[in-house]
Order: C-alpha cells, then structure tokens, then sequence
C-alpha cells in the first residue's frame, strides 16, 4: 500500500523530510493496519514558530493501536488514534472532548481509508445541530455566559471595578462556546482564536469585532458586554430559526426582568 504523503506547500523541507520518514517507519511496522496520518498542531495551520515541533496523529486499526501510545521526540510528538476512537465523537463536557479542536482544520497527509479517514477528522472538529443545541442549552452555556454578564453589569452598577472585571473576564470563555456553538464548529484553543477567526471567519461574528469584544471584555468594558449580548440576542433568533425550534431565545427571555440592565446605555 502507498505512503505518499499530500504534504502542506508551507512545511519547510526538514519538516517534510521527518514526516516521510514516520510515514515509513509505521508503515513498515504496521503494514494495513496503517491507516492514516493527520498532521496536527501549529505546522498543521502554517502557524509554527522557531520554537513548534510537530505533531501528527497516527491511525491504526483498533488491535495494532492497542499496542501503541504517544510518543515525544524534540521534533516530533507522535500520538495515536484507533478508528473506532476517531470516529467517536466525544460529548461536551467530557475527558476526550478538549482533544476535539485537535482535528480542526487538520491536513489529512495520507488517507488509506478511500476518504472515510478524512470525514471522521472534519467531524470531530464540527458539531451536529443537535450537538450544538446540548453545548448552548443542555450544558448551559448560553445561559452561563448571561449569568457572568449580567454579574458584571451589577459590578458595575454598584461601583464595584475589580468585581466588575473579574465576572466579564470569565464570561468569555462561555461567550466563545456560544459563538462556534451556534456555527456547528468546537471552539479553537486560545492559542488559535485569532487564527480561526481569520481564516474561517464565523457569520455573524467577524474577526476583528470578535477579538476587539473579547480585549475590551477583559479589561471590565461593560460595554462591550452590552454590545456582545446585542450580538447574541441577533444570533440566538438566526440560530433559532435555522433549527426550526425557540430554545436559545426562549433561554434568554428568560431573564425577563434582568435584561433592562443588558440594554441600558452609557450615560
């Protein structure tokens, strides 16, 4: 069976050569039990610096994985996924859904599979509608995200900064759950936000409103929490409608009388 490698034009040649080179080795070690490599990490997203190795993903079937763990070089580190384990997708709030973002965007070097390989790497970095709708509403992240806001907006209106700073900054991790949420994508590490955004802006939600909101956020601006619920309340009734359902909006007219104080304005 082939090991040549669709290798990314913007890998240097050092880095092309190490790849061939494992592509080889677990070729030769694992023979049809080989089933794939993804590249992962910052050289998967031309994103390295003098100081990135690089990782890649190796697929096996599920018996010659079971006799594989991950491996750590200074230039490579070697991970190892069986099929089944790629191609099940892991429930928010669980162990293994950190490592679903890992997929995101990834290169997929060889492919053994007849494109199955490749599918189950897009899915696990994607969320299905009814995954989306458990993320937002069944774990609460919509909701949390209002909670932290509007503690915030009462900080503040209370004269109280530090406080007022402190439940804006732990809003946005929440925020950024709802915002690729409700684009059917995992949320990048934050390493990659401004990397994503970027490079698959999100609708609704481009790159450089999205990074100034979140900065401004950070500092204890309320308002950029006011300005980013404006923003949620418009994305909650697309996100609804697209669905077919209310949920997202009903959870924030469920705030009932709290929300004045989202809309008030400065002055």
């Amino acid at each position: 069976m082939t090991t040549d490698l669709v290798l990314p034009g913007w890998l240097p040649p050092a880095q092309q050569a190490t790849l061939r080179s494992l592509a080889e080795r677990n070729a030769a070690a694992h023979g049809e039990d080989l089933l794939g490599i993804v590249l992962s990490g910052s050289a998967a997203r031309d994103h390295a610096t003098v100081h990135s190795d690089v990782d890649v993903i190796v697929v096996l079937t599920d018996e010659a994985a079971a006799g594989r763990s991950t491996s750590h070089s200074p230039d490579v580190d070697e991970a190892v996924d069986s099929w089944t384990e790629l191609q099940t997708r892991a429930p928010f709030g669980t162990e293994d859904w950190w490592f679903r973002w890992s997929y995101a965007w990834a290169p997929v070097l060889l492919d053994r599979t007849g494109g199955a390989l490749a599918d189950a790497v897009r899915r696990q970095a994607t969320l299905t509608p009814e995954e989306a709708d458990a993320v937002l509403v069944d774990h609460d992240r919509l909701d949390g995200w209002l909670n932290f806001a509007y503690r915030a907006l009462k900080n503040d209106r209370d004269g109280r900064p530090l406080e007022t700073r402190l439940d804006a900054a732990e809003s946005v991790p929440w925020l950024l759950d709802v915002v690729f949420a409700m684009a059917g994508r995992v949320r990048p590490y934050n390493k990659y936000l401004p990397w994503e955004l970027r490079t698959h802006p999100v609708d609704g939600w481009p790159s450089d409103v999205v990074l100034d909101l979140v900065q401004r956020t950070l500092a204890g601006d309320v308002g950029a929490v006011r300005e980013t619920y404006a923003r949620v309340r418009e994305a909650c009734a697309s996100y609804d409608a697209a669905r077919g359902h209310t949920r997202t909006t009903d959870m924030v007219e469920g705030w009932g009388d709290e929300l004045p104080l989202f809309e008030q304005r400065a002055g």
